[in-house]
């Protein structure tokens, strides 16, 4: 993975409470220690200076800066003084990537890929990488260890290693999307290829079938790349020993009418479309009572009429023992240290009163394994069946 210097602060505490001298934008520093003498030189333009030999122009300046960013990059500063570093997933990729495309969010993925029945060790087709946010869910999902063997992560013995088979017709995204994933060291598990899925299938670079058990279709006119998902042809791209799962993402309900027409003709069930709209939901007890006073994040008020009248008859009282409110509050804290606080109050909850915004409609289908009279002799003669009946 590509390396990056961290500078832990840029905060100068030397000139703390300092007025800091304001430079003009004119004010330059020649190289050689010279410093642009108006006085002396009112006979000489500034543009002849800026213009000499020994000082480098504006431009020559920008490409040594450029071409020192190249090879040196440039370190992050923070200016509070510090620095929080986590791990990287790819909940946080999705919510700091480039936007190229429609970005598929973390709350339908993660649904799609339970639907899907993705797993470690399993192949799944992913038609429209886009900006690679689902790229990158995906490979989490199916990720057993690499192919490699000389790899820190090797796959065990006897296990085939996960793949994302990802598909992508836009060239320049393309070459975004390769670099990001060499980047990312995911080389060995997304392999990425430059085809249009509709009209030149789902082959991969070198003419191979990917033999997926999973597929997933964000693309203008899914139904025009259905044909080629298919169980007949010598190289079909499915895996002909297991059922095949799909999900389609489609932001209009025409697509969606569209693809499930297509589904059907071709042979798919268990046809279903999901809208997933997600809210937050606030779960908190609600504490009510002179008993919370002093206590943050309470309301501190009587909770009934009976609550009201004690402590009026504590205010009475306490002109004659002259007791203080900060005596009372420093009682009540002391009172609710024994308490349990998690299991006092109503509990209520509020939900977000509006969905954030609409993403697609998500077709889900499942295309049966196929089943012949081979594999029907075979099942036979390893799960036998024994008549009990006496004849």
């Amino acid at each position: 993975m590509a390396t990056q210097k961290v500078r832990a602060s840029k905060v100068d505490t030397g000139t703390r409470g300092r007025k800091s001298k304001k430079v003009k934008p004119d004010d330059k520093i020649q190289p050689n220690g010279a410093e642009e003498n108006t006085a002396g030189d009112a006979g000489r333009k500034r543009k002849s200076l800026e213009q000499s030999d020994d000082v480098p122009t504006k431009r020559q300046k920008s490409e040594e800066d450029k071409a020192q960013q190249e090879i040196t990059p440039r370190p992050i500063e923070a200016g509070s003084g510090f620095v929080h570093i986590l791990q990287p997933t790819p909940e946080s990729w999705t919510s700091s990537l480039d936007h190229r495309t429609q970005v598929v969010y973390t709350p339908d993925y993660s649904y799609i890929l339970q639907r899907l029945r993705v797993r470690p060790g399993s192949t799944i087709i992913e038609a429209g990488a886009g900006s690679g946010s689902f790229t990158h869910a995906a490979a989490r999902a199916i990720f057993n260890g690499y192919s490699h063997e000389t790899s820190a992560i090797p796959v065990k013995g006897g296990q085939k290693p996960g793949r994302v088979c990802s598909y992508e017709y836009h060239e320049p995204r393309v070459e975004v999307l390769r670099q990001e994933i060499t980047d990312h060291a995911l080389d060995g598990v997304v392999q990425l290829t430059h085809r249009d899925v509709c009209n030149d299938g789902f082959h991969l670079a070198d003419g191979s079938s990917p033999n997926t058990d999973a597929v997933f279709l964000d693309l203008p006119a899914p139904w025009q790349a259905l044909r080629h998902l298919t169980r007949s042809g010598p190289n079909s791209p499915l895996n002909p020993d297991s059922p095949i799962h799909i999900c389609s993402f489609s932001p209009c309900i025409e697509q969606v009418m569209a693809t499930v027409s297509a589904l059907r003709k071709a042979g798919w069930t268990d046809i279903s479309m999901v809208e997933v709209q997600q809210k937050r939901v606030d779960v908190r007890r609600e504490r009510v009572g002179l008993k919370e006073e002093g206590l943050r994040g309470v309301n501190a008020t009587a909770a009934n009429v009976d609550e009201a009248v004690q402590r009026l008859n504590e205010d009475v009282a306490q002109e004659r023992k002259l007791m203080s409110k900060q005596q009372r509050i420093d009682r009540l804290k002391q009172e609710a240290e024994t308490r349990k606080l998690y299991q006092e109050g109503q509990l209520v909850h509020r939900s977000e009163p509006d969905v954030k915004t609409h993403t697609s409609y998500l077709v889900f289908a499942v295309l049966t394994r196929q089943w012949s009279d081979e594999d029907e002799k075979a099942c036979e003669e390893e799960y036998k069946v024994e008549d009990t009946v006496k004849k």
